[in-house]
């Protein structure tokens, strides 16, 4: 699975996780789904009280990619 068109346009915490829920979606069974739902609003939630610029852009690069790995992984299934 290619990642989602707009990965590159993702600037802020909540573009990022509307960006990661639409990865979601396009997982192959619905308990994959569900699980990496669950970690992306864990992780968003212990992320959200972020307010350094640099460190949130390192965020959001790394869960891109993240997401992408997984996407590759599940392409598959």
């Amino acid at each position: 699975m290619p990642p989602l068109p707009g990965a590159e346009m993702v600037q802020t915490p909540i573009q990022l996780y509307r960006y990661l829920m639409r990865c979601c979606k396009r997982l192959p069974s619905t308990s994959l789904q569900h699980h990496y739902r669950h970690s992306v609003r864990q992780s968003y939630n212990a992320h959200s009280d972020e307010d350094n610029p640099q460190r949130i852009q390192q965020i959001i690069k790394r869960a891109i990619e993240d997401a992408d790995w997984i996407m590759e992984k599940y392409k598959n299934m």
